[in-house]
């Protein structure tokens, strides 16, 4: 579609507690479609911008809402005031240093550079999951549940050596 495609994360609302971990899983899976960008065409687009966005959002608060932060430790930072009945934010009050800002810049960056390591590191892994996927989705535009994880589970078919080397971008 006019999308060109769409990240979508499991709600996570039935669950209470969320890891350092599976926040780290969903910071690399909201950054696969600029990983794969790369990968695939040797060139990004605006087409990830909200996954990007989103992720930026999440590595934020797993430093300063989260106490999640190796470097920074079990800490909150910045108070923010809440409209709670119109769920938006009107204000936040810094309460630390620029040279704590730069330090939360830095282990969001960090955050964010991991993530996309490890989406590349999976796709590299999968690539031919991931061509034979981009194959299917040309043809049926959305898939999820089980007939994702089915072709997801599917065995590749590999293509002959020659049309594999003719395949490789060029670096």
């Amino acid at each position: 579609g006019m999308i060109g495609g769409y990240t979508r994360l499991l709600p996570t609302e039935d669950r209470y507690l969320l890891t350092r971990s599976q926040f780290k899983d969903m910071l690399a899976t909201l950054l696969a479609g600029h990983t794969a960008e790369e990968l695939i065409f040797n060139e990004i687009s605006t087409g990830p911008h909200s996954d990007i966005e989103e992720a930026t959002k999440l590595a934020r608060k797993m430093v300063t809402d989260y106490g999640m932060s190796d470097l920074l430790g079990p800490r909150t930072f910045g108070h923010k005031e809440e409209l709670v009945f119109l769920g938006r934010e009107i204000s936040e009050q810094r309460d630390y240093s620029e040279k704590v800002a730069k330090q939360i810049d830095d282990e969001v960056h960090k955050l964010i550079q991991q993530a996309h390591q490890v989406a590349k590191k999976l796709l590299i892994e999968n690539k031919p999951k991931l061509i034979h996927l981009a194959e299917k989705l040309i043809v049926q535009e959305t898939l999820e549940g089980e007939e994702l994880e089915a072709i997801l589970n599917e065995p590749v078919p590999t293509p002959a050596p020659e049309a594999a080397a003719t395949a490789q971008p060029q670096e």
